[in-house]
């Protein structure tokens, strides 16, 4: 893998969101985007889908009475369903675009055996699957391959990839826990690209694995603890977090240095061709436009817009670090 410069450039919109008065949000686990460029943000805590125009005019919000406190991921498919991952559910559910459920893939509120039924992602000694299950335990989000299988993340708890016909049946699971090829430390997220290729966020080991569509393992491309990733005009953007001074890596031991939360952009060979978000003092500059907390999802509109969500509250606002008001969600143009 290599990196190189190309003329993408990117600069935050502040203001972009347009929230009606007394609808707040700690923490946005995931941003979607559906055929028309209508923006989906899944929130927690206050478990809801907030719906949003391009312009961040706000439309309708939806979930509330059915989420968990803790929901994921949230992926539209090519009809815009809205497929929601429910974390503490077990579960991943699908929605009509204004919030009816249609199906639940899944046993919501039982967990798989893998031998374990919690997880810390700030303390990843305690990501403790021993083995991986079937589905699920703690799962974080789905992609769709180009026959409309269905490939889901499992997850805190467990250390596979599931992946599932259109209509939600079980086809094969891979993964196992552990940080060689084809092993996964907290499987954060996956996506499908261009070719087919099925790539797996693998956040606790600081690397982005890519299969065939049936799981056979093809390569490694290093990252900065990936949370998310979105494929969409050739690229692969992805969601990456802070890494903060003493904390431990399973591939690359104790950090020594802070490393702020970013976005990267990458080609279909894994070479970098753009990073932005980077900062410059923890937490001194966390609340300004265009840097992150914590990058924990993200999407790319059709015009190359990238809209990344924020598990503000979690990694900041709880301890004090960041004002009340630091952003949880923010839009970047994409200038040409």
């Amino acid at each position: 893998m290599h990196t190189h410069s190309v003329d993408h450039r990117y600069r935050p919109l502040p203001g972009w969101e347009q929230l009606p008065t007394g609808l707040v949000h700690r923490d946005v686990s995931d941003v979607a985007i559906d055929s028309r460029d209508r923006v989906y943000l899944l929130t927690r805590m206050d478990p809801r889908v907030i719906v949003f125009e391009r312009d961040g005019r706000f439309v309708t919000e939806w979930g509330g009475d059915v989420l968990s406190a803790v929901p994921h991921g949230i992926t539209v498919d090519a009809e815009d369903n809205i497929y929601v991952v429910d974390q503490f559910e077990h579960a991943v559910r699908k929605f009509t675009p204004d919030g009816t459920q249609l199906a639940v893939i899944g046993n919501p509120g039982v967990p798989s055996e893998t031998g374990s039924h919690w997880g810390i992602t700030n303390h990843v000694e305690r990501v403790r699957a021993t083995t991986g299950g079937p589905p699920f335990n703690q799962p974080t989000n789905l992609a769709f391959g180009h026959t409309g299988d269905i490939y889901v993340s499992d997850g805190y708890c467990n250390a596979r990839i599931h992946q599932f016909t259109a209509e939600g049946e079980l086809i094969r699971s891979w993964g196992e826990p552990g940080s060689g090829e084809g092993q996964f430390r907290l499987p954060h997220d996956v996506g499908v690209d261009d070719q087919g290729r099925v790539l797996v966020a693998d956040r606790e080991n600081d690397r982005i694995q890519l299969f065939t569509p049936d799981g056979q393992y093809l390569e490694t491309w290093l990252s900065q603890k990936p949370c998310a990733i979105a494929v969409r005009h050739g690229l692969i953007h992805v969601a990456e977090t802070r890494l903060d001074a003493g904390t431990y890596s399973f591939t690359r031991g104790t950090i020594a240095e802070l490393e702020w939360a970013r976005v990267s952009i990458y080609d279909h060979h894994g070479a970098v061709v753009e990073r932005f978000g980077a900062g410059t003092v923890w937490p001194d500059d966390a609340a300004e436009p265009g840097h992150f907390t914590s990058a924990h999802g993200l999407a790319v509109d059709s015009r190359g817009d990238v809209y990344v969500a924020e598990t503000t509250y979690t990694s900041a606002g709880r301890k004090g670090l960041v004002p009340e008001d630091c952003h949880t969600m923010q839009k970047f143009e994409l200038v040409e």
